[in-house]
């Protein structure tokens, strides 16, 4: 079996490169987490399925894995460039409730989706308000020649640092990093690091800084977060594509300042070595912004009686830096596609082992799976193919079973299903909106088979399509019985 080299493409530089850790035998990463403020939407959690795959992938080439995801509970605004209300504030007053509350339970909401997406936990989850007295400890040390202080807060001249955007391609690219010049700024990019509390007023979360009672900045918080628990410079830092046209290049450039470096020729001078970014969810019905005040959820997938697993299938068939389109259909049949991996591995489980015949023949078919799932994930994260290579596996009946199951488990760990602790019963999820429950269902299939074992088969039909109206789809002959039947 070969171990072919692990390729990512960096955004800083716009190319495929080959992974070298900086700690020799460890992977450091820092994904940029959730805002508490609200329930997080499914194309904010494709963000945490990839950085999970990524994590996944460097366990499986050796690696130790050091993940750091933070959870930001002060300073994010309503406006990425620096403007409108801080989120959390926001919401609390609308809320009419403490911020510290508000945070929680969004807090609590988004590890709900983690766990359901089967998304491991990282070494470190790190809270901004944990962070504060180094934020500003942080912000001392870059002020003099790199910030400058305005009536409403702290600023940073991002002129003062070298190739400012370039991870944007601000000046290169039409469309990116484009930012309207505020009042009183020296330049319109220029962000800020603290902001002060406006006289008169008073906020939930404010601390004592040299420059005012405020709060920090929201790029501050990832700059010293990522910097205090892995250290200048990290392997990799990733997040939406979102974040690539304002918030990671302010990030950059307060680690440039912090660290004094020069320009990003050469990469390690951003703070991280790679830059990572995975591409939209796009919902044509504009159901994809909380903005709108209703959007899609996990939750909601969970209600209608979709497995979540069924969207974390749905993420790894498309490459992370695609856009990917969500329907309803596609969810259907990445479902479909889920159930038939399960069904072959509960079958799998169930067959004894068998003569392998030469072993030297088995270990090369097993080395050729090995090396075409080994060269997918390293070529970029490639899933897709990976995944057609897992079920290639799973289908290969003429390898006895025990054999195909050390390997699947292996690649199992990296796509992060955990097909050993799931069922096909798992994945028949009750509808919230199911007129029946499962109780109901299940006498109804007993007295199915009594219809059946008396061959009245009118009343078997009737039965069938009033099971159909209630939304229930009746599989004769299949163990399982019965499954929702999904609109």
């Amino acid at each position: 079996m070969t171990d072919a080299p692990l390729k990512l493409f960096n955004s800083l530089t716009r190319s495929l490169e080959v992974f070298e850790p900086i700690h020799p035998g460890e992977a450091r990463v820092y994904t940029c987490g959730p805002t508490v403020y609200n329930y997080p939407h499914i194309g904010n959690m494709r963000a945490y399925v990839f950085a999970d795959v990524l994590g996944r992938t460097m366990t499986w080439k050796g690696l130790k894995l050091t993940h750091v995801i933070n959870i930001t509970d002060v300073g994010h605004l309503t406006d990425d460039a620096d403007a409108g209300e801080d989120k959390m504030e926001k919401m609390a007053a609308e809320k009419a409730q403490s911020i510290w509350d508000i945070a929680e339970h969004y807090k609590q909401a988004y590890w709900a989706d983690v766990r359901a997406l089967n998304i491991r936990q990282p070494a470190q989850w790190t809270v901004a308000t944990d962070y504060v007295p180094q934020m500003i400890e942080f912000a001392k040390g870059i002020a003099e020649k790199h910030c400058y202080e305005l009536e409403s807060g702290l600023y940073f001249d991002v002129s003062t640092v070298a190739d400012y955007g370039r991870l944007a391609r601000a000046n290169t690219e039409e469309g990116e990093g484009r930012i309207e010049a505020v009042e009183g700024k020296r330049n319109a990019a220029d962000f800020a690091i603290w902001r002060k509390t406006p006289p008169g007023e008073s906020r939930q979360m404010e601390w004592d800084s040299p420059w005012g009672r405020g709060a920090p900045g929201w790029h501050l918080e990832c700059s010293v977060m990522s910097g205090e628990v892995l250290g200048f410079p990290f392997d990799i830092h990733t997040g939406g594509i979102d974040h690539r046209e304002i918030h990671h290049p302010n990030e950059i450039a307060q680690n440039q300042a912090h660290c004094c470096t020069n320009g990003l020729d050469d990469p390690r001078n951003s703070g991280a070595r790679i830059w990572m970014h995975n591409n939209f969810l796009v919902e044509r019905s504009g159901k994809m912004s909380k903005s709108s005040g209703e959007f899609l959820r996990l939750q909601l997938l969970i209600d209608k009686g979709y497995h979540p697993l069924a969207y974390r299938l749905m993420c790894l068939q498309a490459h992370y830096r695609s856009e990917l389109e969500f329907s309803w259909d596609g969810l259907g049949a990445a479902l479909t596609r889920l159930k038939r991996m399960v069904m072959a591995w509960e079958r799998l489980l169930q067959t004894p082992p068998k003569d392998a015949g030469s072993p030297t023949a088995i270990e090369q078919i097993l080395s050729g799976h090995n090396d075409r799932f080994d060269g997918a994930i390293s070529e970029d994260l490639n899933t897709a193919v990976a995944l057609t290579v897992f079920e290639e596996l799973l289908a290969a009946k003429k390898i006895s079973s025990d054999y195909r199951l050390e390997l699947l488990r292996k690649f199992d760990a990296v796509l992060g299903f955990g097909f050993d602790g799931l069922t096909r019963a798992d994945l028949r999820i009750r509808p919230k909106a199911a007129t029946i429950g499962e109780e109901q269902v299940e006498q109804a299939i007993a007295f199915r088979k009594e219809l059946r074992a008396q061959q009245n088969y009118p009343a078997l039909d009737r039965q069938r399509d009033e099971l159909a109206a209630a939304g229930i789809e009746v599989m004769d002959g299949d163990p399982l019985g019965w499954e929702w039947k999904l609109a």
